[in-house]
């Protein structure tokens, strides 16, 4: 997109539509030219009034082009709600018809009797064949104008989502680099774990739990999460792993609360993606409060979308600061790139408190998984 500014930059937006439809004002006036008036006509006069004309439909092309591009483009092709796209793309046809029969007739036809009065003082016909005539001449070029309006809307669309597309593929495969320059080998890794969790059973079974759950979730990360979509209570049974490994490193100190409410095993998310919200509250909350620390996680459904809301205390002496890590910033990304339209997300900050709404339309699985364990102790 940076390659051309002028097609895809918005500060370039308002010269870019000036000079559209500059150059389509002087087409039109010019391939109409040749029709306009008889043929005894000095071509400059005709010009003159093929350019008028052009003129004066310009409102009805306008409103077809940019009602197809910022209305029923986006809005129903893209979505897919192609019926409902096809009756409004014939309500926009037949309204821009309706406006240029009324533009041909109360402001075109004066315009040609000024031009060429000897051609139109003896022209009578009756209004309905003069409406007819003049909403069919009219669409000639609304057509042409929201059709190539509609495909550049089109193209300059699947254009961006493949750019957005390729940089989010560049990007991971520099994680990917970045990963296995620290990688240990995942069997030497998992076969320590399993020797120390067999060593600490018997002589500290809280240790073996927090080696369990820890062995949980490096297999979850490394094995399971690289395919697009992963079942939801997975997702939330790793986020409880992690929360247990995080409260006793600081101590057992925080007041971690974790309620979720609906059928988990229906649905599938995206792996990892709400790891950092939850990352982003120990980081803000428990490890700045010295003194009774918080978290609250609260998942509900409403059919098949997902409502995520975590608040977590701060220390009120901190004030107001700045949040949005590179954690915050990958996941906004993603949330953009996966679920484009699909989601909302919002981040609230006061003196003590911070407040994390996410909303997400997820997928119901094909095959419903095995019920898994949720319970938090």
């Amino acid at each position: 997109m940076e390659k051309y500014p002028l097609l895809f930059s918005d500060k370039y937006k308002y010269t870019r539509h000036l000079l559209w439809w500059f150059s389509w004002w002087i087409f039109s006036g010019v391939l109409y030219s040749f029709g306009c008036g008889s043929a005894f006509v000095p071509y400059t006069q005709r010009l003159s009034c093929a350019l008028a004309e052009s003129l004066l439909f310009l409102p009805a092309h306008i409103f077809m082009a940019y009602t197809l591009m910022y209305f029923v483009v986006p809005r129903f092709i893209l979505k897919g709600k192609y019926p409902m796209a096809a009756i409004m793309v014939i309500i926009v046809v037949v309204s821009t018809g309706i406006i240029s029969a009324m533009i041909a007739n109360y402001l075109v036809m004066p315009f040609r009797k000024m031009f060429f009065p000897q051609m139109y003082t003896s022209v009578t016909s009756s209004l309905y064949a003069t409406f007819f005539l003049s909403f069919l001449a009219g669409l000639r070029g609304g057509i042409t104008i929201g059709g190539m309006a509609a495909a550049i809307k089109l193209m300059k669309y699947w254009y961006v989502k493949e750019q957005r597309n390729l940089q989010l593929q560049k990007e991971n495969v520099e994680t990917q680099l970045q990963l296995l320059k620290a990688q240990v080998h995942p069997h030497f890794l998992f076969n320590t774990l399993n020797n120390v969790y067999a060593h600490t059973q018997d002589s500290s079974p809280v240790a073996s739990g927090l080696v369990l759950g820890l062995s949980d979730m490096l297999r979850y990360i490394l094995y399971e999460c690289n395919q697009p979509l992963v079942p939801l209570s997975k997702e939330i049974k790793m986020i409880r792993n992690y929360v247990k490994l995080e409260t006793v490193r600081y101590g057992n100190k925080p007041d971690i609360n974790i309620d979720v409410e609906g059928e988990v095993d229906e649905y599938q998310i995206a792996p990892l993606l709400l790891l950092p919200l939850v990352e982003n509250s120990f980081k803000h909350g428990a490890s700045e409060m010295l003194e009774n620390p918080w978290i609250n996680m609260h998942i509900y459904f409403e059919k098949n979308i997902m409502h995520l809301k975590i608040m977590n205390g701060k220390a009120p002496s901190k004030g107001i600061a700045k949040v949005g890590g590179i954690g915050l910033q990958n996941l906004t990304k993603r949330l953009q790139f996966l679920y484009e339209g699909k989601h909302s997300f919002s981040i609230i900050e006061d003196v003590d408190v911070f407040v994390v709404n996410l909303d997400i339309e997820l997928q119901q699985q094909k095959v419903k998984m095995p019920a898994v364990a949720l319970k938090y102790a």
